[in-house]
């Protein structure tokens, strides 16, 4: 950690430029502190083992924390932030020594004097799904089970063009695997993926993403493709609407044209009842009927639907103090209550964050 802090002043205290622009830099942060109960009362304080984010059970705890410093210069930039929360523990668990801490870790070079593209190589977040790691920036104050279980971060190199009037984003992505820093123990082969983001106004946004890559040891990898789609729409000021559809294919063993599918739809409603409160709630359904990503060793895997309702009060614009109450049903019980796995499970969690 001390190595990461020191690097950090480096970046911020750095005088040096590339181009014609005076550099600019910038320090800015995250705190989430949050309470969550779950009412099967998980007898670890764990919440279910697909919840990566607030997923500690009746206790108050700092889901994610970060510091970040920026560079840009016009055809130069740079980020670095350094993060710790039960997020943090939860997502970064296999990842090895002080990169533990990095939430974001990256440079990058403008390829042209006139065109929008640039080539960033290093740690940055995961260019599949809506909902990021900040959970300010969404709409309902936990995550969706795909968004769990799609990366929240990434590591490699993407380039990424952007017309001059900033309709379409396109980006190109070499990376070291599912939502790993470090290439995977026994794995040689890269991954890789593309992003298209089209915003024809300013109150609508339409995203396609994908994930090109294998699983496992050379000996015995299978190829996991996944297709990540969604439309954000702003209907009016005050209501908003965000559609989403989740679907993977992964090979069941090597060699075989036999694959085990994932899939889950998912809609959001917004409406902001003046500068200072919103409501928003979400109904998704995420199905993994062989295990690929949450195995339950049950007939019918996991086949669940979820339903959120959450509350929020923002008494500044950088400062949010959120209420949210979420309820899984699933086919199958697989949810661990006392000794015994039942078919529901119910959440409260509250949260406060500030952004600086």
């Amino acid at each position: 950690m001390k190595k990461l802090l020191i690097l950090a002043a480096a970046l911020l205290t750095s005088s040096i430029t590339f181009g014609q622009e005076e550099p600019k830099i910038k320090v800015t942060g995250y705190l989430e502190t949050y309470f969550g109960y779950d009412f099967n009362k998980p007898s670890d304080n764990n919440r279910p083992g697909f919840i990566y984010s607030h997923n500690r059970h009746n206790e108050v705890n700092l889901n994610l924390g970060f510091i970040k410093g920026s560079y840009e210069n016009g055809m130069v930039r740079a980020n670095l932030a350094v993060m710790a929360g039960t997020y943090a523990n939860a997502n970064l668990a296999a990842e090895p020594g002080v990169l533990k801490n990095i939430f974001e870790a990256n440079a990058g070079l403008k390829l042209s004097k006139s065109a929008n593209l640039w080539l960033d190589a290093g740690v940055f977040s995961s260019h599949i799904g809506f909902e990021s790691a900040i959970s300010k920036d969404c709409w309902v104050l936990t995550r969706n089970i795909s968004s769990e279980n799609t990366p929240y971060y990434e590591s490699g190199a993407k380039m990424t063009y952007i017309t001059n009037d900033g309709k379409l984003t396109a980006t190109a992505l070499y990376l070291n695997g599912w939502q790993r820093m470090t290439r995977q123990t026994g794995n040689s082969q890269p991954a890789g993926g593309v992003q298209l983001s089209w915003k024809p106004t300013g109150k609508i946004t339409v995203n396609y993403s994908n994930y090109l890559g294998t699983e496992g040891a050379d000996s015995v990898r299978v190829r996991r493709f996944y297709h990540n789609v969604y439309g954000i729409f702003q209907l009016s000021d005050q209501f908003g609407v965000t559609l989403g559809f989740d679907y993977g294919t992964q090979q069941k063993v090597k060699g075989s044209s036999d694959k085990n599918e994932v899939l889950s739809p998912v809609a959001i409603a917004q409406y902001k009842i003046n500068s200072k409160w919103a409501m928003a709630g979400r109904v998704e359904y995420y199905e993994d009927k062989n295990g690929v990503f949450i195995a339950t060793g049950t007939a019918n895997g996991f086949k669940t639907t979820g339903y959120s309702l959450n509350i929020d009060y923002a008494p500044i614009s950088n400062a949010v103090v959120r209420l949210e109450g979420k309820l899984y049903n699933s086919k199958d019980a697989v949810f661990g209550r006392e000794d015994q796995f039942v078919k529901h499970n119910a959440l409260l969690t509250a949260s406060f964050a500030v952004s600086f």
